[in-house]
């Protein structure tokens, strides 16, 4: 419960302020875009021990690597051991802020996510992301690293964990990380980089990869209820967020190719199965995912093709096996 009288941020004003644009990124080349990336572990060997009731979440709904940690968070039952809460999805220069839609900042009281950066590393020049991971004890950012974030989530609390998803099994391991950087860098990535293609030869390229990675997903899935066999992994929860997002946002926004993720049965139907899930349906707000703006990134380049967004029904039944 926060201690704080609540405190809001002037609304988005892109006009007044200007865009976020490409972030605020750290020009020093011999830094990470995410650079705080310490660990917590179980035995606290890290400093960062597993503890209920020490770390806090910001996330964006908007986010797709925001609601990962959320799925993940809630499948391992850690809704009472780490909590979080949610910026606005509307962004000027000043980057992420609380507003009324989602409450005020319950830990701290800031208005701007930034507070809680220049709080870890005062005159912080960099990107200001989320997910975040804050820790209440030393006050500071523990990690923005949202590939690692989820990680540490689903396997160092197990401790305290009131769900029994194991979603790292150990004899897969290798193989979900394998599949996880294939599911980022040709669906997740790729779709992003298709936005961004200033060429029609770029924008082919990078959209014939989103594409194929589709028909490749779809062809894995069609005798299979999950990415391995009937074992929920975090690989599904990685794929869940891109697809989750493809028809209202990532493929109207770049233009990547006039199906669907309706017209892929055996990915729709899999979407849907994983929707019916609490912890997929209940992180999944489908307003954050409609554009308002252009954003400044989109190529201008190209000829795309034209996709209007569209929100199908997730609740028509997956009807499979």
């Amino acid at each position: 419960m926060t201690t704080h009288a609540p405190a809001f941020a002037s609304p988005a004003d892109v006009d007044a302020f200007g865009p976020y644009g490409p972030g605020r990124l750290d020009r020093r080349t011999d830094r990470p875009v995410y650079p705080f990336q310490d660990r917590i572990t179980a035995d606290g060997s890290s400093g960062y021990p597993a503890e209920p009731g020490r770390y806090h979440l910001y996330l964006a709904h908007v986010c797709p690597w925001a609601q990962r940690v959320a799925i993940i968070r809630d499948l391992a039952g850690l809704q009472d051991v780490v909590s979080l809460s949610y910026v606005d999805d509307a962004r000027d220069s000043r980057g992420w802020a609380f507003r009324e839609n989602w409450g005020p900042d319950p830990v701290n009281g800031f208005t701007f996510l930034a507070e809680a950066y220049e709080a870890t590393e005062p005159g912080y020049p960099g990107h200001i992301s989320v997910p975040a991971l804050w820790d209440r004890h030393t006050g500071r950012v523990v990690s923005n690293d949202f590939p690692v974030i989820p990680f540490d989530l689903a396997t160092q609390f197990a401790a305290f964990a009131t769900a029994g998803a194991d979603l790292y099994p150990e004899d897969l391991r290798a193989a979900i990380q394998a599949l996880d950087e294939e599911i980022a860098r040709d669906v997740s990535a790729a779709g992003h980089q298709v936005a961004r293609a200033a060429t029609q030869e770029e924008y082919e390229e990078r959209r014939a990869r989103v594409t194929e990675a589709l028909d490749r997903l779809d062809a894995r899935l069609a005798g299979s209820r999950h990415l391995f066999g009937d074992r929920l992994t975090e690989s599904d929860v990685q794929l869940f967020v891109a697809l989750v997002r493809y028809d209202l946002l990532t493929n109207p926004l770049a233009g990547i190719g006039e199906e669907r993720l309706t017209d892929y049965p055996h990915l729709w139907a899999y979407a849907r199965d994983l929707y019916r899930i609490p912890a997929f349906r209940e992180t999944t707000d489908f307003a954050a995912f409609r554009l308002t703006t252009r954003p400044a990134y989109v190529g201008d380049g190209p000829a795309r093709v034209t996709v209007e967004p569209r929100l199908a029904d997730w609740d028509e039944p997956p009807a499979r096996g």
